[in-house]
């Protein structure tokens, strides 16, 4: 398993920016990767993904708000986030699986970090 881990999160007020990192264990050339969130109480969002080709894909709620980079020399990924609004606040994940050439990104992450908070007020 690849060993992930968060950092970047903290308290911003409404409008404001943060940037996340994941940094990883082993070069994510080959990695599928994404960001994952969650509060208490409700179900784990898939924020945004990017595969081995950096086609990337977002939930509805963030488009044009947030970017999902990945930096495979540094062996990061990376969540921009602006404009940020008091309902992205949530435990910001990384989650990472292996590419493979029959079946592309797999269907379920498995290697997954603890998690940065992110605090966004009104």
């Amino acid at each position: 398993q690849v060993q992930l881990e968060e950092s970047g999160g903290g308290s911003v007020e409404a409008g404001g920016s943060l940037r996340l990192a994941c940094a990883s264990s082993v070069y994510t050339h080959n990695y599928c990767m994404g960001w994952f969130r969650q509060t208490p109480g409700k179900e784990r969002e898939a924020v945004a993904t990017i595969d081995i080709a950096a086609t990337t894909t977002y939930a509805d709620s963030v488009k044009g708000r947030f970017t999902i980079s990945k930096d495979n020399a540094k062996k990061t990924l990376y969540l921009q986030m602006n404009s940020l609004k008091t309902e992205d606040t949530a435990m910001y994940s990384c989650a990472a699986g292996a590419w493979r050439p029959w079946t592309g990104c797999p269907l379920e992450y498995d290697s997954w970090g603890q998690g940065t908070l992110v605090t966004v007020s009104a």
